[in-house]
């Protein structure tokens, strides 16, 4: 019998962010997906323009009341987040959450704790960063934050290996078990390289991958790196190990989508070396 999870994203109808990002890689590791979508828009915001309507919370509860209605919160085993876009939205989360734990105790709750990037700064609304950091990463069993969004969430700068293992140590003294850094850019890696940062109270542990180039910013890849560490761990790999292929596997998609030349994380082209990576990556334990 398949795990079946619930997903609370933000929806693009063309191209391959938030539930587009995560529902896809999920399912191609047998997972039971339902999808609720805190927006629904044309395309990434990344793009010059994009068109379509963010879901008030009311909207947002009442497909959840829907999914309820229909006994399909009995069965989840896992809670995955991404962009909410206000607390507001947030509220709605922790509703779920409890919804489903009030069935399945032990379900797991994954909070990509989205809310902005180096270069960019925030681009979600005014509250919902110190929202997620006080409200939200307390139920959390891991969060998976990019250096800036674990930056703000430890009140820590990030500029060495050492600044990013403190920042998750921090982080964890208020809930999340796990750590995943998605994106680490410190000055012991070359230009050549970024890494994977995993902190739990086992230690931490650092893979580093090629760093790719890309004519523009690409989007979606911390989405399904959510979602296949996610996946890993409800399938029982130990957290080192669930490291090791994740950092193996968007790898080889982010590498089928360099090759290509399009602007959009290249899922379907890349489904298989996505779900059996030909390229491994060693882990080391740095703590």
């Amino acid at each position: 019998m398949p795990y079946h999870l619930l997903s609370i994203q933000s929806h693009v109808a063309f191209g391959h962010v938030g539930n587009c990002a995560a529902v896809f890689p999920l399912q191609r590791q047998g997972f039971e997906v339902t999808a609720i979508h805190t927006v629904q828009f044309s395309n990434h915001t990344g793009y010059e323009q994009f068109k379509g309507d963010v879901f008030p919370p009311s909207h947002l509860r009442t497909v959840l009341d829907g999914v309820e209605q229909c006994g399909a919160l009995k069965n989840m085993s896992a809670l995955l987040t991404g962009y909410l876009g206000d607390q507001h939205t947030g509220e709605v989360v922790l509703d779920a959450l409890a919804r489903i734990r009030s069935y399945q105790p032990n379900a797991l709750y994954c909070c990509d704790p989205v809310m902005g990037d180096v270069g960019r700064g925030f681009y979600v609304q005014d509250g919902l960063p110190e929202w997620i950091r006080d409200k939200a990463i307390v139920h959390a069993d891991m969060i998976t934050p990019n250096q800036f969004e674990l930056s703000f969430l430890a009140d820590h700068h990030i500029g060495s290996l050492n600044d990013a293992i403190k920042a998750a140590q921090i982080v964890r003294k208020n809930g999340p078990k796990q750590v995943l850094l998605t994106s680490l850019d410190v000055s012991e890696l070359a230009e050549d390289e970024i890494g994977m940062l995993l902190d739990n109270e086992e230690g931490s542990y650092l893979v580093i991958t090629p760093k790719l180039d890309f004519k523009e910013v690409l989007s979606g890849a911390g989405d399904a790196t959510s979602a296949l560490f996610l996946a890993q761990l409800l399938k029982g790999a130990a957290p080192e190990q669930a490291l090791q292929f994740v950092a193996a596997s968007v790898y080889a998609l982010l590498k089928q989508t360099a090759q290509s030349g399009e602007r959009e994380l290249q899922l379907i082209a890349a489904q298989d070396v996505m779900l059996n990576p030909p390229q491994l990556f060693r882990f080391k334990k740095i703590r």
